[in-house]
């Protein structure tokens, strides 16, 4: 999947973070916290504007993060690709035809450790690695899966998303309005 040249993919916490997103010329973008009852109108907004946008499955408000909501989420919603930590949405994803992204936490080894034997299980399409702030960690990552990367998380600066992109990060993901300005698409 190409994105475009994108190297942020701008996240929208809000309805107002949504409306700038298919107001803008990123073709790309991740869809957090929101309510079940909203999806509809949101998904028939985004295919309007001819944007593509991640959902993040697991911060929709009234739908437990599991495989009966996977499957309603495909189904229903079809997203452009689910983000997840829990590995019953991401195989689900997958059997829909839906982009995995799987989520991982790299607190210490012992949870790098697990998250490597989830991605073994998942072989998600995508890995959005928290916190993202952490260089070396996206390149043992890659290196190690082999699964392209998104870095999320405690990126505040446009160095911290060279640093994450020259690491071997595909994008970052961010809700933070300077970086959504600073890289703006045909700026």
């Amino acid at each position: 999947m190409s994105f475009c040249g994108q190297k942020i993919l701008p996240a929208a916490k809000q309805m107002k973070q949504l409306d700038k997103i298919l107001e803008s010329t990123y073709q790309y973008g991740v869809l957090l916290d929101t309510h079940v009852a909203r999806l509809g109108h949101m998904y028939r907004l985004i295919r309007e504007a001819r944007k593509r946008m991640f959902l993040h499955a697991d911060l929709i408000q009234g739908l437990k993060s599991d495989e009966y909501a996977a499957e309603y989420l495909c189904q229903e919603i079809r997203p452009d690709g689910l983000i997840s930590t829990r590995s019953s949405v991401i195989l689900k994803a997958k059997q829909k035809g839906i982009v995995a992204i799987q989520r991982v936490f790299l607190l210490d080894t012992l949870a790098l450790e697990k998250n490597y034997a989830l991605l073994e299980k998942t072989q998600s399409d995508y890995i959005e690695v928290l916190p993202g702030a952490m260089p070396h960690m996206i390149e043992e990552v890659h290196q190690r899966t082999g699964i392209p990367i998104f870095a999320g998380g405690l990126i505040r600066t446009p160095t911290q998303v060279e640093e994450a992109i020259s690491a071997g990060a595909t994008a970052v993901t961010t809700s933070s309005k300077e970086l959504f300005e600073h890289y703006y698409p045909g700026r």
